[in-house]
Protein backbone atom coordinates (compact mmCIF):
# COMPACT_ATOMS: atom_id res chain seq x y z
CA UNK A 1 0.00 0.00 0.00
CA UNK A 2 1.31 3.27 -0.83
CA UNK A 3 1.79 6.58 1.63
CA UNK A 4 -0.33 10.05 1.45
CA UNK A 5 3.16 11.20 0.99
CA UNK A 6 4.28 8.58 -1.87
CA UNK A 7 1.82 10.07 -4.31
CA UNK A 8 1.38 13.56 -4.19
CA UNK A 9 4.48 14.37 -6.12
CA UNK A 10 2.43 13.80 -9.68
CA UNK A 11 1.34 17.13 -12.01
CA UNK A 12 -1.35 15.70 -13.05
CA UNK A 13 -5.08 15.66 -11.44
CA UNK A 14 -4.61 12.98 -8.73
CA UNK A 15 -6.47 9.94 -8.43
CA UNK A 16 -7.04 7.92 -5.63
CA UNK A 17 -4.50 7.89 -2.77
CA UNK A 18 -3.24 4.62 -1.16
CA UNK A 19 -2.97 4.55 2.19
CA UNK A 20 -0.50 3.72 5.11
CA UNK A 21 0.27 0.95 6.89
CA UNK A 22 -1.01 0.04 10.59
CA UNK A 23 -1.36 3.16 12.63
CA UNK A 24 -1.90 1.87 16.10
CA UNK A 25 -1.14 4.80 18.59
CA UNK A 26 0.71 4.57 21.99
CA UNK A 27 -0.18 7.38 24.61
CA UNK A 28 2.55 9.65 25.24
CA UNK A 29 3.61 9.50 28.95
CA UNK A 30 4.26 11.89 31.45
CA UNK A 31 8.13 11.94 31.43
CA UNK A 32 10.48 12.32 28.76
CA UNK A 33 11.67 8.83 27.62
CA UNK A 34 15.06 7.68 27.76
CA UNK A 35 17.21 6.85 24.92
CA UNK A 36 16.23 3.56 24.54
CA UNK A 37 12.28 4.08 24.99
CA UNK A 38 12.74 7.09 22.17
CA UNK A 39 13.71 4.17 19.39
CA UNK A 40 10.36 2.76 19.48
CA UNK A 41 8.44 3.44 16.44
CA UNK A 42 5.14 5.00 18.50
CA UNK A 43 1.75 3.34 17.46
CA UNK A 44 -1.77 4.44 18.23
CA UNK A 45 -4.65 2.28 20.07
CA UNK A 46 -7.41 1.29 19.01
CA UNK A 47 -10.01 4.12 18.13
CA UNK A 48 -12.64 2.16 20.30
CA UNK A 49 -10.50 2.98 23.14
CA UNK A 50 -10.94 6.86 23.30
CA UNK A 51 -13.42 9.66 22.87
CA UNK A 52 -14.58 10.64 19.09
CA UNK A 53 -13.35 14.22 18.44
CA UNK A 54 -16.71 16.54 17.89
CA UNK A 55 -16.99 17.94 14.23
CA UNK A 56 -14.83 21.32 14.23
CA UNK A 57 -16.73 24.33 13.76
CA UNK A 58 -14.55 27.01 12.29
CA UNK A 59 -15.33 30.37 12.67
CA UNK A 60 -13.77 33.42 11.31
CA UNK A 61 -11.09 34.49 14.08
CA UNK A 62 -11.43 38.21 15.45
CA UNK A 63 -8.16 40.87 15.66
CA UNK A 64 -5.86 42.26 12.83
CA UNK A 65 -4.40 39.88 10.47
CA UNK A 66 -0.54 38.65 10.63
CA UNK A 67 2.03 41.40 7.88
CA UNK A 68 2.57 40.08 5.27
CA UNK A 69 5.67 39.02 2.83
CA UNK A 70 4.97 38.03 -0.89
CA UNK A 71 5.90 36.70 -3.14
CA UNK A 72 9.00 34.88 -1.17
CA UNK A 73 10.71 32.66 -4.06
CA UNK A 74 13.04 30.39 -1.95
CA UNK A 75 15.51 28.97 -3.80
CA UNK A 76 18.07 25.73 -3.41
CA UNK A 77 21.28 26.39 -5.65
CA UNK A 78 23.24 23.47 -7.08
CA UNK A 79 25.69 22.25 -4.39
CA UNK A 80 28.08 19.22 -3.66
CA UNK A 81 25.54 17.05 -2.07
CA UNK A 82 22.52 17.39 -4.78
CA UNK A 83 21.91 19.31 -8.09
CA UNK A 84 19.86 20.26 -11.01
CA UNK A 85 21.91 19.90 -14.17
CA UNK A 86 19.23 20.04 -16.53
CA UNK A 87 15.31 20.31 -17.19
CA UNK A 88 13.05 20.59 -20.20
CA UNK A 89 10.72 18.15 -22.44
CA UNK A 90 8.58 17.08 -19.14
CA UNK A 91 11.89 15.61 -17.83
CA UNK A 92 14.65 16.39 -15.11
CA UNK A 93 18.21 15.15 -14.90
CA UNK A 94 19.49 15.20 -11.17
CA UNK A 95 22.89 14.88 -9.34
CA UNK A 96 22.11 13.27 -5.86
CA UNK A 97 25.93 12.24 -4.83
CA UNK A 98 27.77 9.85 -6.94
CA UNK A 99 24.38 9.45 -8.96
CA UNK A 100 22.79 11.50 -11.96
CA UNK A 101 19.63 10.83 -11.66
CA UNK A 102 16.38 11.01 -14.83
CA UNK A 103 12.55 11.39 -14.02
CA UNK A 104 9.29 12.78 -15.27
CA UNK A 105 8.89 16.83 -14.23
CA UNK A 106 5.91 17.81 -15.70
CA UNK A 107 6.40 21.32 -15.09
CA UNK A 108 9.58 21.54 -17.23
CA UNK A 109 7.89 22.95 -20.21
CA UNK A 110 10.79 24.38 -21.90
CA UNK A 111 14.01 22.63 -23.97
CA UNK A 112 16.80 20.72 -22.55
CA UNK A 113 19.58 23.16 -22.35
CA UNK A 114 22.86 20.12 -22.52
CA UNK A 115 23.39 17.50 -25.02
CA UNK A 116 21.61 14.50 -25.44
CA UNK A 117 25.42 12.89 -24.29
CA UNK A 118 25.05 14.08 -20.91
CA UNK A 119 21.47 12.71 -20.52
CA UNK A 120 22.57 9.60 -21.63
CA UNK A 121 25.56 8.96 -19.05
CA UNK A 122 22.67 9.06 -16.42
CA UNK A 123 23.15 5.97 -13.88
CA UNK A 124 19.05 5.76 -13.21
CA UNK A 125 16.20 6.74 -15.10
CA UNK A 126 12.56 6.60 -13.95
CA UNK A 127 10.58 4.78 -16.69
CA UNK A 128 7.03 2.58 -17.37
CA UNK A 129 4.13 3.46 -16.23
CA UNK A 130 4.07 6.82 -14.18
CA UNK A 131 0.51 6.59 -13.70
CA UNK A 132 -1.01 7.91 -10.38
CA UNK A 133 -1.84 4.49 -9.45
CA UNK A 134 0.72 2.99 -11.41
CA UNK A 135 3.93 1.32 -10.61
CA UNK A 136 6.74 2.82 -12.61
CA UNK A 137 10.28 1.14 -12.73
CA UNK A 138 13.82 2.41 -12.83
CA UNK A 139 16.01 1.29 -15.27
CA UNK A 140 20.00 1.59 -15.04
CA UNK A 141 21.95 2.12 -18.31
CA UNK A 142 25.35 0.79 -17.34
CA UNK A 143 25.48 -0.73 -13.40
CA UNK A 144 22.67 -2.09 -11.72
CA UNK A 145 22.27 -0.91 -8.41
CA UNK A 146 20.68 -0.69 -5.03
CA UNK A 147 17.81 0.27 -3.58
CA UNK A 148 19.65 2.49 -1.26
CA UNK A 149 22.72 4.84 -1.56
CA UNK A 150 24.68 6.89 0.94
CA UNK A 151 23.56 10.56 0.81
CA UNK A 152 24.21 13.91 2.84
CA UNK A 153 22.80 17.19 3.83
CA UNK A 154 24.22 20.17 5.02
CA UNK A 155 26.59 17.27 6.64
CA UNK A 156 23.83 14.97 7.72
CA UNK A 157 23.85 11.25 6.39
CA UNK A 158 20.97 9.73 4.85
CA UNK A 159 20.45 7.03 2.35
CA UNK A 160 18.82 8.25 -1.25
CA UNK A 161 16.23 5.41 -1.90
CA UNK A 162 14.69 4.56 -5.79
CA UNK A 163 11.02 3.90 -4.84
CA UNK A 164 8.53 2.53 -7.06
CA UNK A 165 6.52 5.98 -7.25
CA UNK A 166 9.58 7.90 -8.76
CA UNK A 167 10.35 9.37 -5.44
CA UNK A 168 14.24 9.24 -3.84
CA UNK A 169 13.40 9.12 -0.39
CA UNK A 170 14.21 13.61 0.00
CA UNK A 171 12.79 16.65 -1.55
CA UNK A 172 16.10 18.77 -1.72
CA UNK A 173 13.52 21.81 -2.56
CA UNK A 174 12.68 21.95 1.48
CA UNK A 175 15.95 22.47 2.16
CA UNK A 176 15.32 26.29 2.53
CA UNK A 177 12.43 25.66 5.15
CA UNK A 178 14.95 23.34 7.01
CA UNK A 179 17.30 25.94 7.09
CA UNK A 180 15.16 28.80 8.23
CA UNK A 181 13.72 25.93 11.12
CA UNK A 182 17.13 25.71 12.53
CA UNK A 183 18.12 29.22 12.50
CA UNK A 184 14.70 29.50 14.45
CA UNK A 185 15.66 27.03 17.07
CA UNK A 186 19.25 28.22 17.44
CA UNK A 187 18.33 32.28 18.14
CA UNK A 188 15.38 31.05 20.46
CA UNK A 189 18.10 29.93 23.01
CA UNK A 190 15.01 27.50 24.72
CA UNK A 191 13.55 24.48 24.89
CA UNK A 192 11.97 23.61 21.70
CA UNK A 193 9.35 21.86 20.90
CA UNK A 194 9.21 20.24 17.06
CA UNK A 195 5.80 18.86 15.09
CA UNK A 196 6.10 17.32 11.73
CA UNK A 197 3.28 16.41 10.25
CA UNK A 198 3.44 13.79 7.05
CA UNK A 199 7.12 14.08 7.97
CA UNK A 200 8.15 10.83 5.24
CA UNK A 201 11.98 9.98 5.30
CA UNK A 202 12.59 12.44 8.03
CA UNK A 203 15.38 14.89 7.05
CA UNK A 204 13.19 17.80 8.56
CA UNK A 205 13.28 15.78 11.93
CA UNK A 206 16.59 15.20 11.61
CA UNK A 207 17.93 18.80 11.04
CA UNK A 208 15.13 19.98 13.87
CA UNK A 209 16.82 17.29 16.30
CA UNK A 210 20.22 18.35 15.81
CA UNK A 211 20.18 21.91 16.01
CA UNK A 212 18.32 21.00 19.26
CA UNK A 213 14.86 20.61 19.30
CA UNK A 214 12.64 17.71 20.56
CA UNK A 215 11.12 16.41 17.62
CA UNK A 216 7.41 14.26 16.96
CA UNK A 217 7.79 13.28 13.81
CA UNK A 218 4.24 11.60 12.26
CA UNK A 219 3.56 9.65 8.77
CA UNK A 220 0.67 7.03 7.89
CA UNK A 221 3.51 5.17 6.79
CA UNK A 222 5.25 2.40 8.53
CA UNK A 223 7.31 1.45 5.46
CA UNK A 224 8.20 5.52 5.68
CA UNK A 225 8.84 5.64 9.65
CA UNK A 226 11.12 2.77 8.95
CA UNK A 227 13.64 4.67 6.60
CA UNK A 228 13.09 7.62 8.84
CA UNK A 229 14.36 5.93 11.96
CA UNK A 230 17.65 4.31 9.30
CA UNK A 231 18.18 7.79 8.37
CA UNK A 232 18.32 8.46 12.00
CA UNK A 233 21.00 6.06 12.90
CA UNK A 234 23.04 6.66 9.67
CA UNK A 235 23.25 10.69 11.10
CA UNK A 236 24.66 9.30 13.62
CA UNK A 237 21.60 11.34 15.92
CA UNK A 238 20.25 7.74 17.70
CA UNK A 239 20.08 9.88 20.80
CA UNK A 240 18.25 12.65 19.78
CA UNK A 241 14.78 13.17 21.08
CA UNK A 242 12.50 12.28 18.50
CA UNK A 243 9.39 10.21 18.44
CA UNK A 244 8.05 7.97 15.16
CA UNK A 245 4.83 7.70 15.30
CA UNK A 246 2.92 5.86 12.72
CA UNK A 247 -0.71 7.56 12.44
CA UNK A 248 -2.99 9.59 10.56
CA UNK A 249 -1.49 13.00 10.97
CA UNK A 250 -5.05 14.60 11.25
CA UNK A 251 -6.33 12.46 14.10
CA UNK A 252 -2.94 12.69 15.87
CA UNK A 253 -3.29 16.70 15.78
CA UNK A 254 -6.80 16.33 17.31
CA UNK A 255 -5.52 13.84 20.26
CA UNK A 256 -2.72 16.62 20.68
CA UNK A 257 -5.32 19.22 21.03
CA UNK A 258 -7.21 17.36 24.00
CA UNK A 259 -4.35 15.96 25.64
CA UNK A 260 -3.07 19.46 25.77
CA UNK A 261 0.42 18.74 23.91
CA UNK A 262 2.01 22.03 22.72
CA UNK A 263 4.44 22.93 20.22
CA UNK A 264 6.79 25.90 19.09
CA UNK A 265 7.37 25.22 15.42
CA UNK A 266 4.77 23.10 13.12
CA UNK A 267 5.37 21.63 9.76
CA UNK A 268 3.18 20.22 7.75
CA UNK A 269 2.74 18.76 4.10
CA UNK A 270 -0.34 17.28 3.32
CA UNK A 271 -0.94 15.66 0.08
CA UNK A 272 -3.45 17.27 -2.34
CA UNK A 273 -5.59 13.77 -1.83
CA UNK A 274 -5.12 11.28 0.18
CA UNK A 275 -7.06 8.08 1.37
CA UNK A 276 -7.12 6.65 4.94
CA UNK A 277 -7.04 3.18 6.63
CA UNK A 278 -10.92 3.25 7.08
CA UNK A 279 -11.74 4.57 4.28
CA UNK A 280 -11.17 8.37 5.23
CA UNK A 281 -10.53 11.26 2.61
CA UNK A 282 -8.41 13.27 2.30
CA UNK A 283 -9.42 17.01 -0.11
CA UNK A 284 -7.09 19.37 0.22
CA UNK A 285 -9.13 22.21 -0.25
CA UNK A 286 -11.66 20.56 1.95
CA UNK A 287 -9.55 19.48 4.45
CA UNK A 288 -6.92 22.22 4.78
CA UNK A 289 -8.68 24.78 6.59
CA UNK A 290 -9.74 22.56 9.65
CA UNK A 291 -6.00 21.18 9.69
CA UNK A 292 -4.28 24.82 9.71
CA UNK A 293 -6.94 25.97 12.71
CA UNK A 294 -5.45 22.77 14.44
CA UNK A 295 -1.86 23.53 13.78
CA UNK A 296 -2.74 26.77 15.58
CA UNK A 297 -4.73 25.20 18.43
CA UNK A 298 -1.76 22.77 19.41
CA UNK A 299 1.05 25.86 19.71
CA UNK A 300 2.80 26.90 22.68
CA UNK A 301 1.95 30.23 24.57
CA UNK A 302 5.34 31.89 23.04
CA UNK A 303 5.47 29.93 19.15
CA UNK A 304 7.70 30.32 16.39
CA UNK A 305 6.28 29.37 13.26
CA UNK A 306 4.15 26.78 11.64
CA UNK A 307 4.78 25.92 7.98
CA UNK A 308 2.71 24.50 5.34
CA UNK A 309 4.09 23.11 1.83
CA UNK A 310 1.51 22.44 -0.88
CA UNK A 311 2.08 20.55 -4.44
CA UNK A 312 -0.02 19.15 -6.82
CA UNK A 313 -2.52 21.47 -6.70
CA UNK A 314 -4.30 23.84 -8.94
CA UNK A 315 -3.89 27.14 -6.99
CA UNK A 316 -2.58 30.21 -6.70
CA UNK A 317 -0.12 30.42 -3.42
CA UNK A 318 -2.41 33.66 -2.91
CA UNK A 319 -5.31 30.99 -1.66
CA UNK A 320 -2.81 29.16 0.80
CA UNK A 321 -1.78 32.99 2.03
CA UNK A 322 -4.96 33.97 2.35
CA UNK A 323 -6.14 30.98 4.97
CA UNK A 324 -2.84 31.22 6.85
CA UNK A 325 -3.43 34.84 7.32
CA UNK A 326 -6.96 34.23 8.26
CA UNK A 327 -6.03 31.37 10.74
CA UNK A 328 -3.44 33.46 12.51
CA UNK A 329 -5.54 36.82 13.06
CA UNK A 330 -4.60 38.13 16.26
CA UNK A 331 -1.39 36.47 16.97
CA UNK A 332 1.08 38.82 15.57
CA UNK A 333 3.80 38.07 13.16
CA UNK A 334 4.24 37.70 9.88
CA UNK A 335 2.60 35.27 6.61
CA UNK A 336 5.19 34.42 4.35
CA UNK A 337 3.76 32.64 1.10
CA UNK A 338 5.40 31.66 -2.10
CA UNK A 339 7.15 28.90 -3.94
CA UNK A 340 9.63 26.64 -3.71
CA UNK A 341 12.11 26.42 -6.60
CA UNK A 342 15.41 25.13 -7.79
CA UNK A 343 17.77 26.42 -9.87
CA UNK A 344 19.12 24.57 -12.39
CA UNK A 345 22.75 24.11 -13.29
CA UNK A 346 23.04 24.27 -17.37
CA UNK A 347 20.83 27.49 -17.93
CA UNK A 348 20.28 28.92 -14.64
CA UNK A 349 16.61 28.29 -15.63
CA UNK A 350 14.30 27.84 -11.84
CA UNK A 351 11.82 24.86 -11.78
CA UNK A 352 9.59 25.27 -9.80
CA UNK A 353 8.27 22.58 -7.09
CA UNK A 354 5.63 23.39 -4.76
CA UNK A 355 3.67 26.48 -3.02
CA UNK A 356 4.04 27.10 0.49
CA UNK A 357 2.94 29.86 3.46
CA UNK A 358 4.51 29.92 6.88
CA UNK A 359 3.83 31.88 9.68
CA UNK A 360 6.41 33.37 11.55
CA UNK A 361 5.86 34.91 15.56
CA UNK A 362 8.41 37.81 14.39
Amino acid sequence: MKSFRDKRRDSRPPAKAGTGEARPYEPRGAARPDARQRDRTETRTDDRAEPKSAPRILARRDGALPAEHLPLILEVAPNADYALLDSGAGQKLEQYGPYRIVRPEGQAIWQKALPATDWERADAVFTGDTDEEGIGRWRFPSTPLGETWPMKHDGIDYLGRFTSFRHVGVFPEQASHWDHMAGLIAAAKRPVKVLNLFGYTGLASLVAARAGAEVTHVDASKKAIGWARENQEMAGLGSKPIRWIVDDAVKFAEREERRGSRYDIVLFDPPAYGRGPKGEVWQLFEDLPNLTDLCRAILTPKPLAVVLTAYSIRASFFAIHALMRDTFAGMGGKVESGELIIREKSAGRALSTSLFSRWVAR
